[in-house]
């Protein structure tokens, strides 16, 4: 499990206000990238650097751009391997179906402002289904 610092991420840690690699959770974070390229799930890669993770957090982990260096933070991992990790995740995420993002329209974006209520014809002795039921009146106009 990994325990959180504050904003410093993973792999990382300040010392005199300067950012440090922490050389066992940048060996976990190499691990992890070599391991999903692999061909490991991204919770069995996280598993297989010895961390319990799940999946939307080794995504996050693993697509974090600090571990490429920048201003402050020193690089773990490079630029190939950074790059193959989105496109194994991309391909996965295709071969899946898991790539079709819904169209949002101008329209999608308004939200509704204006409403009615239709006629009422039902009555329910439960609370609980009585206010499905109402709420199930409410119109967009």
């Amino acid at each position: 499990m990994i325990k959180r610092r504050g904003h410093t991420p993973y792999g990382y840690k300040i010392e005199n206000g300067i950012a440090v690699i922490c050389d066992d959770e940048a060996r976990q974070i190499r691990e992890m990238y070599g391991a999903y390229l692999s061909g490991l799930a991204l919770t069995k890669a996280a598993e297989a650097a010895g961390l319990k993770m799940n999946h939307t957090s080794v995504k996050m982990l693993l697509r974090n751009k600090h571990y490429l260096g920048d201003d402050f933070y020193p690089a773990i991992i490079d630029q190939e391997t950074f790059s193959s990790f989105e496109e194994e995740l991309k391909s996965r995420e295709k071969k899946l179906g898991r790539d079709k993002k819904p169209k949002i329209t101008k329209e999608d974006k308004t939200p509704p402002t204006k409403f009615r209520m239709a006629k009422q014809n039902l009555t329910y002795c439960d609370p609980y289904s009585w206010a499905e039921y109402v709420y199930s009146l409410i119109e967009t106009i």
